[in-house]
């Protein structure tokens, strides 16, 4: 004997994603929604848009970077130019003998790595204080602010290569502007004109420059910075009665802590990595006291044609920027939470 079918009136079932009664109560999965092709093609956009980027950062570093590590562990010098395959393979010879500093190249690359970092230090904080301090005299707006401004610019805007140029012929010895000031105009320095670009001068030539040239881009930055500090801090602080410096070491220098943090890392980079400035102002020989890291792996890979040594410099100049600015952004990020825990 059979039975019909029970039906089941309309509005008494299992509601939608769960299961009947003898089901183990497992409710059923709900179906996944299909995927439409122009959403697909969407998503992919932005990938498609970055990779001629991502190709040519593979082809100008990446694949350079690569090549120059694999440089560094073999004994590459001009006799291995052709085919630098063929060059014996070191290890970590040339590393050992680039820190070695009981041995003439160990010792010539501290002594440049000193220099830089005295070079960097300087160069970066007279950036910093000229920048941030044209920055705040320009804030307010005032009768040819606009002129002074682009003026500024000029350092900035001018190539490289035409700055160092102009200022290497402003230190000539005997027909430079800054002997024929400091000299004849002013009556400083004695009666023989001094040498700039030879001996320990050659330090303060070259700072000078570094410092002309990059300054702008710091003075650029806190511009920009500045346009984001209400108006009525400064007013309530005036109605308050503080005075100018105090508006900016309690108002200005604060809001400007995170555009500082990244400003003086960019501005480490370059001037630590810096090698236009010395290569145009004395050649390919740098003097002892101008001899900065970048510069002296240039001679080392390219003088003494030592391009295994030279590699190794590199690779230890990259670490070594690598882990300071790792340190850095580490200790500034820590700083920023204790402050805005504070």
């Amino acid at each position: 004997m059979t039975t019909a079918p029970r039906t089941v009136p309309p509005g008494t079932g299992p509601p939608t994603g769960t299961t009947a009664p003898g089901t183990n109560g497992v409710p059923a999965p709900a179906p996944a929604p299909a995927r439409r092709p122009g959403r697909v093609r969407r998503s992919a956009l932005p990938y498609l848009l970055l990779l001629p980027a991502l190709l040519l950062e593979l082809l100008v570093h990446l694949v350079p970077m690569v090549m120059g590590i694999l440089m560094s562990f073999r004994r590459l010098t001009q006799f291995f130019v052709r085919d630098w395959s063929l060059a014996p393979w070191t290890g970590f010879d040339n590393y050992e003998l680039a820190v070695d500093v009981n041995r003439p190249v160990g010792r010539a690359l501290l002594d440049s790595f000193v220099t830089t970092c005295l070079f960097t230090f300087l160069s970066v904080a007279l950036c910093w204080l000229l920048g941030t301090a044209a920055a705040v005299f320009t804030q307010h707006s005032f009768r040819g602010r606009g002129l002074l401004r682009a003026l500024f610019f000029v350092p900035y805007a001018l190539p490289a290569y035409a700055a160092v140029i102009t200022w290497a012929f402003m230190f000539q010895r005997d027909n430079g502007l800054v002997n024929h000031v400091v000299h004849d105009q002013l009556g400083l320095g004695g009666a023989e004109n001094t040498f700039w670009l030879i001996g320990d001068n050659s330090f303060w030539a070259m700072l000078t420059v570094s410092v002309w040239k990059s300054w702008p881009f710091a003075f650029l930055i806190v511009t920009a910075a500045l346009q984001n500090i209400p108006g009525d801090l400064y007013e309530a602080a005036a109605l308050d009665g503080a005075g100018v410096w105090q508006q900016i070491r309690r108002i200005t220098l604060p809001s400007l802590g995170a555009v500082n943090q990244v400003l003086v890392l960019v501005l480490f980079l370059w001037t630590f990595n810096d090698f236009n400035t010395p290569f145009l102002l004395f050649g390919r020989s740098a003097p002892e006291a101008a001899d900065l890291v970048s510069i002296h792996i240039y001679q080392s890979s390219f003088v003494t044609w030592n391009f295994g040594t030279g590699s190794a410099m590199s690779v230890l100049l990259l670490l070594f920027l690598l882990l300071v600015t790792a340190a850095y952004l580490l200790l500034t990020g820590r700083g920023r939470k204790d402050a805005d825990a504070r």
